[in-house]
């Protein structure tokens, strides 16, 4: 008999930890856009300044910043940004990045503040509040409501459609090249050459991205739980393959009813909702490393019994409700629709044709490329399914594959991270120059303020405080 899963458990604590490191697994290549300076263009400024309410040491202010950094449309947007007040710090500013897309930045200083307390006497802590999240936020009640803070959930196409009706035509202004665009007048609003930055989850995707625009303006990196800087292609395959992964290493650890892997990959053949079940698992991880119960669970559903499942399936749809300025769902289908590389081309490419095309790419894939989940889950992805759906947008030529530029970089990743897997951990090792690497064992996501193992905390204070670098490990 499985343990039947406490629900009450799942709704408390997600509401405390999973937007904090709300998923990017789906992010991809964004576009080449800068805010260029014209003559007689006023430089950019921080406005508004006040103390942070209840964030002590800390200063609020404004970031006004182009809608259309291109300067073709009118109109702009009201960044909200925190500074810590030591402007004197001897390092220079450390600029955090959060995830998502549709994360903010402000309301989470405080936490981060405790986490790198070690270096911030040397350090002058930067976060924003990035385009379209926050107070800013972009509003879709259906597909906020259907989704809250999940990646892989399968939106309605009436709640894709009513969202895209609200953005309208504003949302080609919400790429990811977009918010690197704003990231630079906040460096140049700041007085700062250059800045160390720090991005977990889809912040590292971000941080990456101004790093190879911007190469002279960033001195280190600090990438925690990491997305790939060319994006991660459409069909999420590496996700699933590493589900098999972490199970059986859980198991390895603990006594389980059966192989899991097995399990799941019977389970997948037996229903229709591979992704809200790859979701689920995925979202169990900030609840519980061991991911207490789901090999369990999976042991019952390979046997007949789908009810421990199904009440997990449901369960989690509860636990991740999430208000839009907590993860913006409009912003997250925006930046992600608008950035991808789909089967059916950019986010330009015509409506009609577009499944033909998504079933064509389909046919290429082996399923060993996604066990123990089917090719099912992978064209059915949430992510895929609402940008199948998503309006043709014009946003910017995504640029031409790039590696990393050559400045000091700290990559950070849990063994049992299946929102950002460590395989893509690895895979931009291999374009990170000298890039040093730690893996925390039994880790997931986010480990600089998740793992119970301090080792990437460490690891952090010492590549920002030490003279040198030390040689890469864990790959």
């Amino acid at each position: 008999m499985v343990m039947s899963v406490p629900k009450y458990v799942l709704v408390s604590l997600l509401a405390s930890t999973i937007l904090w490191s709300a998923g990017a697994a789906n992010s991809a290549p964004a576009s080449s856009v800068t805010s260029p300076v014209r003559a007689g263009e006023a430089a950019p400024q921080l406005t508004d300044s006040h103390p942070c309410p209840d964030i002590s040491g800390f200063t609020c202010s404004t970031l006004r910043v182009p809608l259309d950094h291109s300067g073709h449309e009118d109109g702009h947007l009201d960044l909200q940004v925190a500074t810590a007040d030591n402007t004197d710090a001897p390092r220079g500013t450390l600029l955090v990045l959060t995830g998502g897309p549709g994360q903010p930045g402000v309301a989470f200083v405080n936490r981060l503040r405790v986490v790198l307390a070690p270096v911030l006497d040397e350090y002058r802590l930067v976060m924003l509040d990035q385009r379209g999240t926050g107070a800013n936020a972009l509003v879709c009640p259906q597909l906020q409501e259907q989704l809250g803070a999940s990646d892989l959930f399968v939106p309605t196409p009436d709640a894709v459609r009513e969202c895209a009706t609200i953005v309208g035509e504003d949302r080609r202004f919400y790429s990811t090249a977009d918010t690197v665009a704003d990231l630079d007048l906040l460096r140049r609003a700041l007085g700062v050459d250059a800045w160390v930055i720090d991005g977990i989850s889809y912040g590292t995707y971000v941080a990456e991205r101004y790093a190879i625009r911007n190469p002279h303006a960033v001195s280190r990196l600090v990438l925690d739980s990491v997305v790939p800087h060319d994006g991660v292609e459409p069909f999420v395959t590496a996700p699933m393959r590493a589900t098999g992964r972490v199970l059986r290493d859980v198991c390895a650890a603990r006594l389980c009813p059966g192989d899991p892997a097995e399990d799941l990959a019977t389970v997948i053949g037996m229903r229709d909702d591979g992704s809200d079940i790859l979701n689920a698992i995925t979202i169990w991880e900030f609840v519980s490393s061991d991911y207490i119960f789901i090999p369990e669970i999976l042991h019952a559903a390979a046997q007949g019994d789908m009810a421990e499942l199904d009440s997990l399936i449901a369960a989690i749809r509860e636990g991740v409700q999430a208000s839009p300025s907590e993860l913006s769902q409009g912003l997250h289908a925006s930046t992600l629709c608008g950035d991808g590389d789909w089967p059916w081309g950019s986010a330009a490419a015509k409506l009609a044709g577009r499944e033909d095309d998504l079933a064509r790419a389909a046919t290429k894939l082996d399923p060993s490329e996604v066990w123990p989940f089917d090719i099912e889950t992978a064209v059915g992805n949430g992510i895929l399914q609402t940008c199948l759906l998503w309006p043709p947008t014009k946003v910017a030529n995504p640029p031409h594959r790039q590696q990393l530029p050559d400045v000091p970089t700290l990559l950070l990743g849990g063994e049992r991270d299946l929102s950002t897997p460590i395989e893509w951990l690895r895979q931009e090792a291999n374009v990170a120059p000298g890039a040093e690497v730690v893996i925390v064992s039994d880790a997931t996501h986010s480990v600089q303020t998740r793992a119970t193992d301090d080792s990437a905390r460490r690891a952090v204070d010492e590549f920002l405080t030490a003279q040198r670098l030390v040689p890469p490990r864990g790959l």
